[in-house]
């Protein structure tokens, strides 16, 4: 089944494709392109990765013989050969060189192995789970929420495929990725780590707590997230900063990059997610935020996202700020009729940011004002912020 993605690949430059594994990278950049204009490297094949590590020269020389009408090179899994890209470094500085397409999990594997980015002869692109706007007519909620919406999984046949699907996922990044990220030594408080890093999702990040459980310095915490950031299994959302008169909470937020994922780091597949129960406003909230992020590096709008917390407790899940000085703040609550009490946190910000327009997203089917506040169905957000 394919599916089109948002993603703007540029035909006419070479780019690095960033994303976690089972984003559809692969899938992607094979029908990007017509078949007889491209030259495929899959590093993932042993044959192919024996024979290119051996004798890295063989790349240079199958390039420099391509057919005329081969176009584009791409080399799927690019970071298992980080030499390779000093030779594409080299043919893109040569005349009428074709375009190369490189994937790969993250940029981290490459600096790690000082591989050459190119220098900004490729730019840089990124891909994420199935937004809704992908799925279109096949998108569920509960079910975006329950099992999230990497490709392979959310189209399952069977619930409990996607289910067997994440809990391999899962064992398949704690064997592979971690311990090339060079922790084998202390794979076990990693493994600890990531069970905080679950139950923590979502919330403010405390490194101090999480440094005493794990038995590591509260550096090596900090490290353990900027690695689940760099290999883009996550994302930071920073606070807010921009009151001077108020006390701000300081540390960021940490999210998985996927609702599936998060619940298979939590072991809690097999709890039902329920509307209405705590655990359901939470994935939501979490769904929300991954599309608003995802969307917005896809149509490349470069909007500032963050959230407001002050030590008196009063909170926004989402303040957006465009390039254009207009500040968005939106609250996230997974009932179908927001209670009052929904919008203290958007009236204490708005006291700080009088230009702020005030949103709150909700389940509901039709849009209502409430004291100042826009309360919208959830996917009526994105026009709103023109993504």
């Amino acid at each position: 089944m394919i599916i089109d993605r948002i993603v703007n690949l540029p035909l006419k430059h070479s780019f690095f494709l960033f994303g976690p594994r089972k984003t559809g990278k692969s899938t992607l950049l094979q029908t990007f392109l017509p078949k007889d204009s491209v030259l495929y490297y899959d590093l993932l094949l042993t044959e192919e990765y024996r024979r290119l590590v051996l004798d890295p020269q063989l790349f240079l020389e199958e390039i420099s013989r391509r057919p005329v009408r081969a176009t584009h090179v791409i080399v799927d899994e690019i970071q298992r050969i980080p030499e390779l890209l000093n030779m594409i470094h080299y043919i893109l500085e040569r005349p009428n060189s074709p375009h190369f397409c490189l994937s790969g999990s993250s940029a981290r594997k490459l600096k790690r192995g000082k591989g050459n980015l190119l220098g900004g002869r490729a730019l840089l692109r990124n891909l994420y789970p199935l937004t809704h706007l992908e799925l279109k007519e096949r998108f569920y909620l509960n079910r975006a929420l329950s099992l999230g919406t990497l490709p392979s999984i959310y189209l399952a046949s069977s619930e409990q495929e996607a289910k067997d699907s994440l809990r391999a996922y899962v064992e398949v990044y704690l064997k592979e990725e971690i311990q090339a990220e060079a922790y084998t030594r202390k794979l076990d408080c990693f493994i600890r780590f990531l069970d905080l890093a679950a139950d923590s999702n979502g919330n403010i990040i405390n490194y101090s707590t999480i440094s005493r459980e794990c038995g590591v310095s509260y550096n090596t915490v900090k490290d353990y997230f900027q690695i689940l950031e760099d290999t883009l299994v996550g994302f930071f959302l920073s606070p807010y900063a921009r009151a001077v008169r108020r006390r701000l909470i300081q540390h960021p937020k940490f999210y998985f990059f996927d609702t599936g994922i998060a619940r298979a780091f939590k072991r809690i597949l097999t709890v039902e997610l329920m509307p209405k129960t705590y655990e359901y406003g939470r994935a939501f909230e979490h769904f929300v935020i991954a599309e608003i992020m995802r969307l917005n590096s896809y149509r490349q709008r470069d909007l500032r996202l963050s959230f407001y917390g002050t030590a008196g407790h009063a909170e926004v899940d989402l303040i957006v700020e465009t390039p254009r000085h207009e500040t968005f703040a939106i609250e996230i609550k997974s009932s179908q009729r927001p209670e009052i009490e929904a919008l203290r946190g958007l009236k204490s910000f708005k006291a700080i940011c009088p230009r702020a327009k005030l949103f709150c997203l909700s389940t509901a089917q039709h849009r209502r004002e409430v004291e100042g506040c826009l309360m919208l169905p959830w996917q009526e957000i994105f026009s709103e912020l023109g993504l």
